[in-house]
């Protein structure tokens, strides 16, 4: 079996810094590591393999240096690491990502599932693996918890719910986004190490995955981040004192100055 796990590389969340001017996040010069929620997903394709046969491709779409993250999924049991890369590719919103990796994915061959992080903790919106779904034509769970059954006809999930869960079932191949109760990531191996810094990395720009220039980048995105910032801090509330009478009594006073009743 084909097991494809999409990651992305984002700003390391405890060292976010914010452009002032332009109101974007700033990268050069800021540490970058795999999304967090990603990790699982590595985590799962590799057991997957171990449990089933076959293999594990990673891919990301990003500048050259997001190298560094496919090759630290290598060190944690991936077999091929891809990096979609193209200047015609800066600016995509959710949608336009969403396609490009469809397309990379397409020109890859066959596969039997595909593997997302539930979402990227730079961006937060848990569009993209859906979307990639949606743009491949085959079926998709979101926020899996623990894969059932698996083999070369179908694929039975858990999903998680605010309630409980739900078991899913459905054909492969499929696309599924896994949250960080599936499992624990494994610490990269020796063995691993030395093959992240051997292996060759496979490039794919624009014109080898046959994307349409429509469809990529700012031109393709219909949507675009027009502003980021940080939140005003939260100003100190206001402690109440005395018996509860008299506690209720100000509460009240209180939302009547502010007209909430």
């Amino acid at each position: 079996m084909h097991f494809i796990v999409c990651i992305k590389q984002v700003p390391n969340t405890t060292n976010v810094q914010i452009d002032p001017k332009t109101g974007t996040l700033k990268r050069e010069g800021v540490e970058a590591i795999i999304n967090p929620f990603d990790e699982y997903a590595i985590e799962e394709a590799v057991r997957l393999k171990e449990r089933t046969g076959g293999k594990c491709t990673v891919i990301t779409m990003g500048p050259p240096q997001a190298e560094t993250a496919l090759r630290e999924a290598v060190s944690r049991g991936i077999d091929n690491a891809v990096l979609v890369s193209d200047r015609g590719f800066a600016g995509s919103d959710t949608w336009a990502t969403a396609y490009t990796l469809s397309q990379a994915i397409q020109a890859l061959g066959e596969y039997d599932l595909i593997l997302c992080g539930k979402q990227a903790t730079d961006g937060d919106t848990a569009q993209v693996g859906p979307g990639i779904a949606d743009m491949l034509d085959i079926p998709h769970v979101a926020y899996v918890k623990k894969i059932e059954e698996i083999d070369s006809n179908h694929i039975k999930v858990e999903r998680m719910m605010e309630d409980g869960f739900d078991i899913i079932e459905m054909p492969v191949p499929s696309l599924i986004t896994v949250v960080k109760e599936i499992n624990t990531p494994r610490l990269p191996s020796l063995k691993g190490m030395m093959m992240s810094k051997k292996i060759q990395i496979t490039k794919m720009g624009a014109e080898q995955i046959k994307a349409d220039p429509k469809n990529i980048g700012l031109t393709g995105s219909p949507t675009q981040v027009m502003k980021i910032f940080t939140p005003a801090a939260r100003q100190g509330g206001i402690k109440l004192e005395g018996s509860q009478q008299e506690i209720a009594e100000t509460l009240v006073e209180k939302l009547r100055e502010t007209k909430i009743i």
